[in-house]
């Protein structure tokens, strides 16, 4: 089976040197980053695509990892050369954390021009992506999950079918906004130890016994009391994914408003120029004396 890749940065190209692994053959991959796409071209051995076409031409199923909702519908539906260009009978993952909306529009495109679709929404990093444990949730028709399913499982440790187009982004949506707050919050609570003159890695392993636990405690507690931002998850896509959360809720007329405060932080970041960091980077706006992000390692 022929496999091509839209998008290779952190998460695609890990993906793809998994799949790579597992016996599957990559044929082409494609990213507006170039340099990006040449590099992991040459260590796959497959060619980097100037056009959207040909990847679409050399590939039976193609997996899409892009940035946000304008991205996403551009690869699929630009002026001249897009995904969908002789596409009749190829099958397109979409990975990316998107609107939900955009799946459904991208769904019904694609079977215009008889291609298939299905989102299957990653709700782990970079790691799992190379170690083929990430936690997919599908979303689309059951027979394109069936089709992708022996694929997804070489990517993910949990495979799980949501429902039809778009379910799956919302669930994306919310697992990411309830990270986000989690993320904030902890920041925060530690930020308030430090100020307090307390023992961070005491009150590290106390948070992890009581109701203050949580899986953001567990990979992003020590990097927060280090200042350690490598980026995972970077902040501007909590900006983004929270954001996508809230559009969602301002649809249906509900208010959030811890959800809409933690965006506040990510999107300061942002602005502060440190969207790049990785999530855990919002401790830098939390505690006392680091707000001018004086840190060696910031």
């Amino acid at each position: 089976m022929n496999i091509g890749f839209v998008g290779v940065g952190r998460m695609g190209a890990n993906m793809a040197r998994r799949l790579k692994d597992r016996g599957f053959h990559v044929t082409a991959v494609y990213d507006t980053n170039r340099a990006a796409a040449t590099s992991l071209a040459e260590e796959l051995g497959c060619p980097a695509s100037q056009d959207l076409s040909e990847v679409t031409a050399e590939s039976n199923v193609i997996f899409t990892v892009v940035t946000d909702d304008g991205a996403m519908r551009e690869i699929f539906s630009r002026s001249g050369d897009n995904l969908l260009v002789n596409a009749r009978g190829k099958l397109f993952i979409n990975c990316a954390t998107l609107s939900p909306q955009v799946h459904i529009d991208v769904e019904k495109l694609a079977r215009k021009a008889g291609a298939e679709t299905l989102e299957a929404c990653m709700a782990s990093s970079i790691t799992q992506a190379r170690e083929g444990s990430l936690y997919l949730m599908c979303g689309g028709s059951e027979d394109a999950f069936h089709k992708a399913e022996p694929i997804l499982k070489e990517l993910g440790a949990t495979v799980r079918f949501i429902g039809r187009a778009g379910e799956a982004a919302k669930v994306k949506a919310l697992v990411n906004m309830v990270m986000n707050i989690n993320t904030a919050g902890l920041a925060e609570g530690l930020a308030l130890g430090a100020a307090l003159g307390l023992d961070l890695e005491m009150l590290r392993k106390v948070f992890s016994q009581t109701g203050a636990a949580s899986r953001v405690l567990e990979t992003d507690g020590e990097d927060m009391q280090n200042r350690e931002h490598t980026c995972f998850f970077s902040a501007a896509h909590a900006a983004k994914d929270s954001g996508i959360a809230l559009n969602l809720a301002r649809d249906l007329g509900l208010e959030l408003p811890l959800a809409r405060a933690t965006k506040d932080q990510y999107d300061r970041m942002v602005a502060e120029g440190l969207g790049e960091l990785d999530k855990s980077g919002i401790a830098e706006l939390t505690f006392k004396d680091r707000h001018k992000h004086s840190g060696d390692r910031v």
